[in-house]
């Protein structure tokens, strides 16, 4: 989006694509503006690409491995050959750690295993819901599902004295389960955890809640600021502390939601267009 935006400014843009977008997972989201029905990823993926095409961005298939500061801005060195470039915008996101689940692609395209209780809990309503992670961790996320269902089990992957978490757990409803040597597997049209050797709980849908890696290290080889989780810290116009790098979508947000994402876009593009000098017909 941020590339959508500088093109019709008419500013010089180029996209380096990796190609391991985390939108290309979502089977249907139903938060994206404007698609009363839904909208899966992969969709919303080839719509935007077209848009670029449209107004002649090139779009260079392949890794930004190394970024560093010239003179004039920033070197990028990809797999492609190297980019010079007076400003960065970083969209690199995050890479979610996935549950022991050898079927997890085909459980998420079918439903039964979701990141996002923001994006499809709704669609969730009313189901059995399990969320595995450490009890820290996926307690806010066990609470949150409890507006949709009555059944949310929260399974601990590690034993946690957190009293606070555990007080609230119980308060609200949801049952805790400590899964030692947990192994997930789809059954018919359900997940089915098997833990502590022999016992088992089934679930309609299934939350991992086991955190992510966030792909910031470009900016952190920079000396960037960022969170104790890798997030970078930015300004309300989404520049980094390195002047003339950007960040938007979710390498400086755990608010994982596209229309998040294209706002940082917007702000981002624009503040790039005011910042560089002015552009004449």
């Amino acid at each position: 989006m941020a590339a959508i935006y500088l093109a019709r400014f008419r500013r010089s843009v180029r996209v380096v694509d990796a190609g391991m977008s985390r939108a290309a997972l979502i089977p249907r989201s139903h938060n994206i503006p404007g698609f009363a029905h839904g909208l899966s990823g992969p969709e919303f993926i080839v719509r935007m690409s077209d848009q670029l095409v449209g107004l002649e961005v090139p779009v260079i298939k392949g890794e930004a491995r190394v970024l560093t500061r010239t003179e004039g801005g920033f070197r990028i060195d990809s797999s492609d050959g190297e980019i010079h470039a007076a400003t960065v915008v970083l969209a690199s996101g995050i890479v979610d750690i996935h549950p022991p689940f050898e079927d997890w692609r085909t459980a998420l395209a079918a439903g039964l295993l979701r990141y996002c209780p923001v994006c499809d809990a709704f669609e969730a309503m009313g189901q059995s819901i399990g969320v595995v992670g450490e009890l820290r961790h996926a307690a806010p996320k066990a609470l949150f599902l409890r507006s949709y269902t009555k059944d949310v089990t929260l399974l601990a992957t590690r034993e946690d004295p957190d009293d606070d978490a555990r007080a609230s757990l119980a308060e609200a409803k949801v049952k805790v389960l400590t899964a030692r040597d947990l192994r997930l597997r789809r059954s018919g049209n359900r997940v089915e955890a098997v833990f502590n050797d022999n016992e088992t709980a089934a679930f309609d849908v299934l939350y991992p809640a086991m955190g992510a890696e966030v792909r910031s290290y470009l900016a952190l080889s920079l000396g960037a600021a960022h969170n104790e989780e890798g997030y970078l810290r930015v300004d309300d116009r989404q520049q980094t502390s390195i002047k003339g790098l950007y960040g938007i979508g979710d390498v400086v947000s755990d608010l994982h939601q596209i229309s998040v994402a294209v706002g940082h876009a917007a702000v981002a593009a624009c503040a790039i267009n005011s910042a560089l000098p002015r552009a004449f017909a």
